[in-house]
């Protein structure tokens, strides 16, 4: 073999090593967000206990309908937990991480919202997995709508 194959070789077989480290890398990390994730939400059914609300379903379905240029489509939701206390009910959603348990991740307060509504629960209750935090969140122009 000449100089020049051996370095393309050489090259070739430094380059799949880069790009199988980086992919063993990635999946370290979703598994290592997932468990996070599932840890936060297995504690946080002992957290809403604690904070005096009663489970009444984990991973709560339901489905809505959306038209669309006329033309009705289902749109499906799982919650991770339907609550209540004192009354009221409520949808309880646990996020983990630096950004996903802020309000000001369009992301999560988008989907509060969406939950708000599919659901036809009395609030939404954005639960800290990491920190062990239950806020009650809410919509004030949907406040204003149901009086």
């Amino acid at each position: 073999m000449d100089l020049v194959t051996v370095v393309a070789l050489g090259f070739a077989a430094f380059v799949l090593l880069v790009v199988l480290v980086q992919a063993w890398l990635a999946r370290a990390r979703r598994n290592a967000r997932s468990a996070r994730a599932v840890r936060g939400e297995r504690e946080a059914a002992a957290l809403l206990r604690a904070c005096g609300y009663s489970i009444v379903k984990s991973q709560a379905q339901t489905e809505y309908p959306v038209q669309v240029d006329g033309e009705t489509v289902l749109a499906g939701l799982r919650a991770d937990y339907i609550v209540s206390k004192n009354g009221a009910r409520f949808v309880a959603e646990v996020k983990t991480g630096d950004y996903a348990p802020s309000v000001a991740t369009a992301a999560t307060r988008r989907q509060l919202l969406e939950y708000e509504l599919a659901f036809g629960v009395d609030g939404v209750l954005l639960v800290d997995g990491d920190r062990g935090e239950v806020h009650a969140v809410a919509f004030p122009t949907l406040l204003r709508r149901r009086k």
